[in-house]
C-alpha cells in the first residue's frame, strides 16, 4: 500500500523552529521525486519545497527560500522538512505527496497525498 505519513507539526512561537517528517511506505522511495505543500484557511494548497530523486536537487517557494531546508534519507525512506524563522504566514496544514522522478510545479501531478501535519505559528 502507497502511503506517505506527516508528523512534526505542532505550535510554536515567531521566529521558532520545527522539522517536519515525511514517512513513505510502499514504494521505492529512490524513483520518486517528493514535495512538500501547504493549505492555509481560505487559501489554495500551495507548493513549499521539493527534492528530486535523481540529483537530490531542490527547490524552495520564495516565501520560504533561505528558511526552509528539504532533505531525504532514502535509507530510512523519510523525507524532513527543517523550518526555521517561522512567521505567522507559515501557518497552515502542511502535506507531502510523490512525483515521479523530476520536481514538478503542477500539484495535480503529484500523488499519495499524506493526511497533513498542522503547523501553528502563535505568540
Amino acid at each position: 500500500q502507497v502511503e506517505l505519513v506527516e508528523s512534526g507539526g505542532g505550535l510554536v512561537q515567531p521566529g521558532g523552529s520545527l522539522r517536519l517528517s515525511c514517512a513513505a511506505s510502499g514504494f521505492v522511495l529512490d524513483y520518486y521525486a517528493i514535495g512538500w505543500f501547504r493549505q492555509a484557511p481560505g487559501k489554495e494548497r500551495e507548493g513549499v519545497a521539493c527534492i528530486s530523486s535523481s540529483d537530490g536537487s531542490a527547490d524552495y517557494a520564495d516565501s520560504v527560500k533561505g528558511r526552509f531546508t528539504i532533505s531525504r534519507d532514502k535509507g530510512r525512506k523519510m523525507v524532513y522538512l527543517q523550518m526555521n524563522s517561522l512567521n505567522s504566514e507559515d501557518t497552515a496544514v502542511y502535506y507531502c505527496a510523490k512525483t515521479l522522478s523530476r520536481c514538478v510545479k503542477n500539484l495535480l501531478e503529484f500523488g499519495a497525498w499524506g493526511q497533513g501535519t498542522q503547523v501553528t505559528v502563535s505568540s
